[in-house]
C-alpha cells in the first residue's frame, strides 16, 4: 500500500493563491483577504519554495499567474470543494445544522426568489445562502464552471447535463404605455404585431429568446426600437411611449398601472412558459441542495397571477 505523501502547501498558502490568480494581482488578493500586501508576498514566496517552481511573474507593474500557478489553482478548489462535502457530510450527522446553499437565478427571479429562500432557511436556519441574480448568460457560465450548484432558469442551455425540475408558470406577457389605443380594444389580432417598435432584453436574455421564437414561430417582424439590459429599464421606457415588450407577468406589479404600463389583450399572448430549477447531472451535490430540491417538491412555490391579455390564433 503506497504511503500517502502530506501537502507541501498549507490551507492558508492555497486560499492566498487561489485569490492571486483568481484577482490577478497581489493588492487585490490582501484587500479581499484582509491581509497585508507583504504578508501575501510572504505566502506566495513560501509556497514557491516548498514546490520549487515559480508561480508568479513580473509584467508591466504587476504580476502574472505561470501555468503552475493556475494548475495549483485548479487543485487548489478541487481541495476546497472536497473539504466543503466533508463538511456538509459531517452536518448530515447533525440534522443539517450548518451548511452553504449557492443558487443562481435570471434577472427576473429576483421578484420572488427570496421568498422561496426565505421558507427554506426557516426550515434549516443554520443554512447560509450564497446568491447570485444575472442575466442568462452569466447563470449559465456559473453552472458551467461549477460556480453554483443550482439556478432557476426558463431556458436552459442545451450543451450541459442538466437535471430540471419545473416550478411554476411564467407567462410572458405583451405590454405597452397606458395610454395606446390597443389598450381600449377587447382583442387585438396578432399580426397587428407586424411593423410596432418593440423594445428587447439583451442578447442571451431567456425573454428574448423566447420572444424572439415566437415571433418566428409566427412568421411576425415588428420593428426593433432599442434593446435594454434589464426588466426595470424596459418598463420605464415602455412607459414613456418607447415602443412595446414582452415580460414576465413576475416582473410587473400586481396591477400592472402602479408600473405605468399595461397588459395588451393580443391574441396570442400570454407566451406559456415554466421556471425551471436546473442542476448539474455530473456533479455530486451538496446536502444543503438536495435538501433545497426536497423543499421545493414538498412545497411549490405559488403560481404567478393570471394575466390580461387574449389567448389563442390571431
Amino acid at each position: 500500500m503506497n504511503k500517502i505523501r502530506p501537502p507541501r502547501a498549507t490551507f492558508h498558502q492555497l486560499r492566498t493563491l487561489e485569490a492571486v490568480v483568481r484577482l490577478g494581482s497581489i493588492t487585490r488578493a490582501a484587500q479581499e483577504l484582509h491581509l497585508t500586501q507583504p504578508t501575501v508576498s510572504s505566502q506566495i514566496h513560501e509556497l514557491q519554495s516548498a514546490l520549487d517552481t515559480p508561480l508568479v511573474e513580473p509584467v508591466g507593474r504587476g504580476i502574472r499567474p505561470t501555468e503552475a500557478a493556475r494548475l495549483l489553482h485548479d487543485a487548489a478548489l478541487d481541495i476546497f470543494a472536497r473539504w466543503t462535502r466533508f463538511e456538509e457530510d459531517l452536518a448530515a450527522l447533525h440534522g443539517l445544522e450548518r451548511g452553504l446553499l449557492r443558487i443562481a437565478g435570471v434577472t427576473t427571479t429576483e421578484y420572488f426568489i427570496a421568498q422561496w429562500l426565505r421558507r427554506y432557511t426557516d426550515r434549516h436556519p443554520g443554512v447560509d445562502i450564497e446568491l447570485a441574480v444575472d442575466n442568462r448568460d452569466a447563470v449559465v457560465r456559473r453552472l458551467r464552471e461549477d460556480d453554483t450548484e443550482l439556478a432557476v432558469m426558463m431556458m436552459p442551455p442545451d450543451d450541459l447535463p442538466l437535471h430540471s425540475m419545473p416550478l411554476m408558470r411564467n407567462p410572458l406577457v405583451l405590454i405597452s404605455a397606458l395610454d395606446h389605443p390597443w389598450t381600449r380594444a377587447r382583442r387585438v389580432p396578432r399580426r397587428w404585431l407586424d411593423g410596432q417598435p418593440l423594445l428587447l432584453r439583451e442578447p442571451g436574455s431567456g425573454t428574448r429568446l423566447a420572444t424572439e421564437a415566437y415571433l418566428r414561430a409566427h412568421g411576425l417582424t415588428p420593428t426593433r426600437r432599442a434593446t435594454l439590459g434589464s426588466n426595470e429599464a424596459i418598463k420605464h421606457a415602455v412607459a414613456a411611449g418607447l415602443g412595446l415588450a414582452v415580460l414576465s407577468r413576475h416582473a410587473l406589479a400586481d396591477d400592472p398601472a402602479r408600473d405605468g404600463v399595461a397588459v395588451l389583450p393580443v391574441a396570442g399572448f400570454p407566451i406559456e412558459r415554466r421556471w425551471l430549477l436546473v442542476w448539474r447531472r455530473d456533479r455530486r451535490l451538496s446536502l444543503a441542495a438536495q435538501r433545497f430540491i426536497e423543499h421545493v417538491q414538498a412545497h411549490p412555490p405559488d403560481e404567478a397571477p393570471t394575466p390580461a391579455g387574449g389567448t389563442g390564433a390571431g
